[in-house]
């Protein structure tokens, strides 16, 4: 009766080692990806207006066809018309994308009391790099 055990347990230690091989570390395969960068200022003098603005930032792949879809939409908190910086304090935002050869279409809307407005721009297939530089007024 001990011999069949112990051959049975030498053959399950034996099938974990054989099974249990180290896989080699393989490099991760990175996407191919464009950057863009958003860039939000004023140079207007707003110091005493104390009425309030919200901006959302957005980004559609398939730009102009049917098939467009937003792959990103952030909104910013809600600031003063006062508290929206002077080109010296730019609030910077960058977000990388896929780059799937589709032309882009990268943009601010912006809320407040007089209704919704809005600023895009396209990025075309061959730009890895899109700075979206919005002045507000």
């Amino acid at each position: 009766m001990k011999k069949p055990l112990t051959f049975l347990s030498i053959l399950a230690a034996a099938c974990i080692m054989v099974s249990c091989k180290k896989q080699k570390n393989q490099p991760p395969v990175v996407a191919p990806t464009k950057t863009i960068r958003f860039i939000l200022f004023t140079n207007e003098d707003f110091s005493t207006d104390d009425d309030t603005v919200s901006f959302a930032l957005t980004i559609r792949n398939n730009a102009g066809t049917i098939n467009s879809r937003t792959i990103f939409d952030s909104t910013l908190a809600t600031m003063r018309f006062k508290d929206i910086p002077g080109p010296a304090n730019k609030i910077i935002i960058e977000k990388k994308v896929p780059d799937n050869g589709s032309i882009l279409e990268a943009g601010f809307i912006y809320t407040d009391k007089f209704g919704i407005g809005s600023h895009f721009d396209t990025v075309s297939t061959n730009e890895k790099l899109k700075i979206f530089e919005y002045p507000f007024r």
